[in-house]
């Protein structure tokens, strides 16, 4: 019985690894937006390349997370 436990156990913690790791994947696919939704100003396209799917601009997004981390919400 409780090696039945320890495997359902692991078989849980496996597949909430895969799960957090598959959401931080880049989408490459991603069409990033033009003008930020914070700003409103524009968002250079290397860091649109380089982020497919940002919103927002390296400014504001920095901005963001920093209020995300104080909080304690890091997303």
């Amino acid at each position: 019985m409780p090696a039945e436990i320890i495997d359902a156990a692991s078989e849980l913690e496996d597949m909430q690894r895969e799960q957090a790791i598959a959401a931080h994947r880049i989408d490459r696919n991603a069409v990033s937006a033009t003008h930020c939704s914070e700003c409103c100003d524009d968002i250079p396209q290397p860091r649109r390349e380089a982020v497919p799917g940002c919103r927002t601009c390296a400014s504001c997004q920095e901005e963001i997370e920093l209020k995300n981390k104080q909080r304690g919400s890091w997303v």
